[in-house]
Formats: C-alpha cells, structure tokens, sequence
C-alpha cells in the first residue's frame, strides 16, 4: 500500500537498501531506471495496432519475474523528462496511487491489472525536481551521507575484501574443522594482523605473497585525504586501482626475467613491502586531491572573511564567504564616485543572489547601530562598493543557508574587525535581522569538523536536528543556536 522514496546523496546505497528489503521479504527483485525517460508508452505500453508494439514497463516486470508482488524499484525518479510524447510523471501518478493500481490498464494488454500488491520504490537525489502531486503520493525516507568513521567500516569489512577477490587476490575460505571446534567451544579463531583490514573469511590465493594487506591507516587517508564526497562509491573505486596495481605488481614478480614482460618493469613495486600503508600510499592512488581542509589558516582572520556551511546533493562542505571594499576616486565637487552597490560571484544561483541584496540590506541597517550614527563608519556603505565573492568559482552554488554568514562577512568588513577563526555558521537571513531554519545539520556538522571548526552558530529552530546527531560527532563542540542576528554577532565577534 505504500510507496517509499528514498533520498539522499550518490553512492549511499539507496538499490542496495530496496535489494535488501525484497530479500528479507521473500519477493522478486526488479529494478528500472526512468532517467531522461520521455515516453509515456514506455510505462502504460504501446497499442497493438503499431509495429513493433509492447507491454509497459510495468507489465514486463510482472512477467519477467514470474509474480503478482514483486518488489520494483523505479530509479532516479528525479530524473524523469518530458516530450512530444507526453509526460511520464502524469503516469506514474496512476501507478503510484495505492487507491487506484488495483485496476492499473496496459495500453498493450488493453484490461485492467491489479498491481496493488506489488511494493513499489523509488530512488531520488534531488527531491525538489519532482513533481508535487507525485510526491505527494510517497513516503519519503532521507538517507544522509557517511561520515568518517562509517566510512572507514564499510571500506574494511565489505569494500576492501570484494575488491581483493574480483582481484584474485583473494579467496573466500571454507571453515575448517578446527575452526568449527573452536567456535563451538567459544574460543577465539585466527584474526588479521594488527593494524590491517579484517579479513577472517579469506585467505590469500595461491603464489600471492602472505603479508599482502591494506592498512587501517591507508583506509582513514584515503577517505581524509581523497574520497571526501558523502556516499562510498569514489572510494570503492580508489580500493579497487590500489588491488588491480597490487595484482599486476604480483604478476611482474612472478614473470621477472622472461623476455616477453620488458613493459612490466615499470609496474614493480618500488618498496620492499606489500603493504599499502599512509607512507606508500600515494604510488598507488597519486597525490591527495585534498591537500588542506582550510584555506586561511592563519590567526586572526583577514576582514570580511568568514566560513559558512553548505548543504548540496554531494553532502556537506565548508565554504568561506570573502568580501572586499572598493572606494571610487572623488569628483570636481569633492564627492566620490559610486558608493552603494554590491556585486557578487562565485556562481551563485537566483536563491543565493537573493540572499546576498537581504544579507547587504540588513547589514547597512545594523552597521549605525553598532558603531552609532555619529561615528565615520557609519557611512562606509554609502561611500564604498562592496564585492562578495564564494570559492570555489567553478563550483554552482544555491539556497539560502549563507545569509547570516553574508551578514557577518560585510559587516567585518565595514567595522574593520576580523571574526574568530574556529567559527562557523549557517543559517537563512530575514530582512528583520530573524535567523531562520535550514537543511543538513548533520552534514554541515561533519564539514566543520573536518574543516577543524570547533564553534559552530545553528538556528535556534533546527536544535531538534542537532540534538538527533550521534554524540561522537558533537565531542568538542561548542554550539550556540540563534534566534535573531543579535546572538551571531556577540558570538562571531566574540562581544
């Protein structure tokens, strides 16, 4: 009866989770993808007067799996485009409406189908690119990225042993007979070396070396250093070139001095070890792509700098917002040119461009009563042309989540004080000054602190998400939760 919807970030294991689910329920498994599916015939079927005609998606599930209730798993619903030949999102809204599948009409089969009973999921990455009326009729179940310890387990106990087998480097073993006897005693079995992956179920395939392993170590630099997106699926791939360079490295080892392996000289390896530890590391993977988590180290932070916290499809980032002044030379009358106006770059999308004219305006109406109206900053923006701008420029950037930090950033400026450099924050800006809720609390936090943040300034309404963290993540965390600008600048500027 109920359509489920899970969303979250590339790589999080949302078809892992549904193939799960059809295997704990005893049900068929089928999946389709839909993205850039533009035809609705695809899903209701073809009449049988054209050429060439078919059942509908649908339909074809029910036969290819031989079964009334299958678990079907519509991908990349988001995904979904529209053309001459109609719009499939109209008709999944028959599809996905359990008061109305029972009696679903295939175009091709031309009599009503009961589909009621099959379990219908999907798969998004974007929930705002599908329609409402579609996702009105789903249950939506939001799976959030991996942080670093979730990582570093799922690398150990799963990636890193399937990768060694499709490697042949391994195999999975059968437990013997002693093995058997020490566990029906309760005794301990052999374990993997200190420090490696564990690997109890395999043992290493013949005539590749016995001490050949993947450190611990190389795993929690691998994530740190190179893989920092929220799902495990670049990491999955990083495993995977360091076993496939391991097996070529065995295989020019075992060929040395045969005349037909002159280019398998280069593929040696350079160490006298075979294990992929921190140190060597970098033969196997290149350089770290990820070389810093900051980009101003120094204390204290130049004017107009501050670090906010963003939200994207990719998980959590740490992004800082710059902000320069620029003063126009004066006229024949001795008052100066421009004066007034802001720019902003850095691809910003509409959302964001909306923010930064708010955040202006609410700065421009503080800075007087900070200072006081007598005061000669108090006319800086009048006098003065400001330019925002928020690395990295190729990277787009939406959503309303950098208003208080655009606020800050300005205003540090205009005062000539720098912020605390262990601060970050977020949080949507009104033009009253009220600090308003966001997304991704969870995320955001996992980008502070791997950015090294150890102050971090959240609305005062998203403290039931915060409180919803696991409690590892908050360890050295101080968290102020903000009502109103009033709070972030007595934070932020330490008042």
């Amino acid at each position: 009866g109920k359509i489920l919807c899970l969303s979250g970030p590339p790589g999080v294991g949302k078809t892992s989770v549904a193939k799960s689910i059809a295997k704990a329920l005893g049900r068929e498994f089928f999946r389709f993808s839909v993205g850039g599916l533009s035809d609705v015939s695809e899903i209701k079927g073809h009449r049988r007067t054209y050429v060439g005609a078919m059942p509908g998606k649908i339909i074809q599930c029910l036969k290819s799996t031989s079964s009334m209730n299958p678990l079907v798993l519509i991908d990349e619903i988001d995904k979904l485009g529209s053309g001459y030949r109609g719009d499939p999102a109209s008709a999944f809204l028959e599809v996905l409406d359990p008061s109305q599948n029972s009696s679903f009409l295939d175009h091709y089969l031309d009599v009503p189908v009961d589909i009621s009973r099959v379990l219908f999921m999907c798969t998004a990455n974007d929930l705002e690119r599908i329609p409402g009326p579609l996702l009105d009729r789903m249950e939506i179940i939001r799976l959030s990225g991996y942080d670093f310890p979730e990582k570093v387990a799922i690398a150990e106990q799963y990636l890193v042993p399937k990768s060694l087998g499709e490697s042949g480097l391994m195999v999975e073993k059968e437990n013997d007979a002693n093995d058997q006897q020490q566990e029906t005693a309760g005794l301990p079995t052999k374990e993997a070396p200190k420090g490696t992956t564990p690997l109890a179920n395999f043992i290493h395939a013949p005539n590749v070396p016995s001490d050949l392993a993947i450190d611990t170590g190389a795993i929690e630099s691998l994530v740190r250093w190179y893989c920092r997106e929220a799902g495990v699926r670049n990491l999955s791939k990083h495993i995977d070139k360091i076993t496939r360079k391991l097996a070529l490295q065995v295989v020019a080892e075992q060929q040395e001095g045969e005349s037909t392996i002159d280019l398998m000289k280069d593929s040696k390896r350079k160490g006298d070890t075979w294990r992929v530890d921190e140190d060597n590391l970098n033969d196997y993977v290149g350089k770290p792509i990820f070389t810093n988590d900051r980009m101003y180290e120094k204390d204290p932070l130049p004017n107009g700098i501050v670090m906010g916290l963003a939200y994207t499809s990719m998980g959590g980032s740490a992004l800082y917002i710059e902000t320069q002044g620029i003063q126009r030379g004066v006229d024949t009358e001795g008052k100066r040119r421009g004066g007034g106006g802001i720019k902003v770059t850095g691809q910003l999308g509409d959302v964001m461009k909306e923010s930064s004219q708010i955040a202006y305006t609410v700065a421009r109406a503080r800075l007087a009563d900070l200072v006081g109206e007598k005061n000669a900053t108090a006319s800086f923006f009048d006098e003065t042309d400001i330019h925002m701008h928020v690395p990295e420029g190729a990277t787009p950037k939406d959503g309303p989540s950098a208003g208080v930090t655009m606020v800050t950033s300005m205003l540090s400026l205009s005062m000539g004080q720098s912020v605390r450099h262990d601060v970050a924050m977020t949080g949507e800006i009104s033009l009253t000054g009220k600090v308003l809720p966001v997304g991704g609390i969870k995320e955001k936090t996992m980008a502070a602190r791997r950015a090294g943040i150890t102050c971090l300034i959240l609305p005062k309404q998203n403290q039931r998400d915060y409180d919803e963290i696991p409690e590892y993540l908050k360890e050295g965390l101080e968290v102020h939760f903000a009502e109103d600008y009033d709070t972030v600048y007595r934070v932020a500027f330490g008042k």
